[in-house]
């Protein structure tokens, strides 16, 4: 893949990430205004899909926020990127010069502003190595920091998380109901289970990041998991914006991995309405793919 053509399409990716949401969850957010029957949070909800329709006409960014970028790469036997860090941070770094998004990005303890929202480890890039893959898959997530402050965490036992998962459910549902509508409700939630605590947290942003929110898990037990917790979320009535409503989850994306038979991390992870990702495949011979 030409460096130059690469740092081209990661740009515009960048660009379309910031200036509307992933047409999947659109759906879903206009899904759940045709449906609701509370008139505040149908108010919100109009307020929402009014702010991506000026945001597109205009050429502006869908927030104010600059969310966090996170990206994943994946790569095959002779077409690793090498140049990928440096693109991703100019590419950051252009968009944040021209506008598009509002320089937020601090030194954790300092809180120096680096000014342009890049800085150490970010953006944070996830590699991934696949034998014989002709192309290198390329999804960026500008995931907002206020949905943050309801994630949660926890390192449970196999007596935690108790018969038929009881324990494990009634963790995630005081987690949604504790965050009431800090995440920008209707958020939706990336959960990840297994590993060690940075695996399951890994797991928790990918789930809600790069899949679709409208997808089906390939995982049966999980696919059945999502959908009850799904409902049992939108049960709570905190609503669209917190102020009461139908609708306060979109979807719950769940993930899993091995873990060790004494324990069993949880991570939950909130994703606000605002849904920045766009993906793209970049073919060893020059051809470009839109993903996401």
């Amino acid at each position: 893949m030409d460096e130059k053509i690469a740092r081209q399409a990661v740009y515009d990716a960048v660009i379309r990430a910031v200036t509307e949401i992933s047409e999947d969850v659109k759906g879903l957010l206009e899904e759940a205004r045709a449906r609701e029957t509370n008139p505040t949070a149908q108010s919100m909800e109009d307020s929402m899909l009014e702010n991506l329709e000026i945001a597109k006409r205009l050429d502006k960014a869908v927030c104010q926020s600059p969310g966090y970028p996170t990206t994943w790469v994946s790569f095959g036997d002779d077409n690793f990127p090498a140049y990928m860090k440096e693109v991703i941070s100019e590419a950051v770094g252009e968009a944040t010069r021209k506008g598009y998004l509002r320089p937020s990005i601090v030194d954790p303890l300092t809180r120096v502003n680096s000014g342009n929202n890049t800085g150490r480890g970010v953006p944070n890039i996830e590699y991934e190595y696949n034998p014989g893959q002709q192309y290198v898959d390329f999804i960026i997530s500008f995931k907002g920091c206020g949905a943050e402050l309801g994630n949660a965490m926890q390192i449970m036992t196999p007596a935690k998380l108790g018969k038929d998962l009881v324990g494990l459910k009634r963790f995630i549902l005081e987690t949604a109901l504790n965050a009431g509508g800090k995440p920008c409700p209707p958020f939706g939630i990336g959960i990840g289970i297994g590993g060690q605590m940075d695996i399951a947290a890994k797991m928790s942003r990918k789930a809600i990041s790069t899949r679709r929110w409208d997808d089906e898990n390939p995982d049966p037990q999980l696919n059945e998991l999502e959908k009850e917790l799904k409902d049992a979320i939108n049960s709570l009535k905190i609503g669209a914006a917190g102020t009461g409503g139908d609708t306060v989850c979109l979807a719950v994306k769940m993930d899993r991995a091995h873990t060790h038979t004494a324990i069993a991390p949880v991570a939950i992870n909130f994703h606000c309405w605002v849904a920045r990702r766009a993906g793209i495949r970049l073919w060893n011979d020059g051809r470009i793919e839109k993903l996401l």
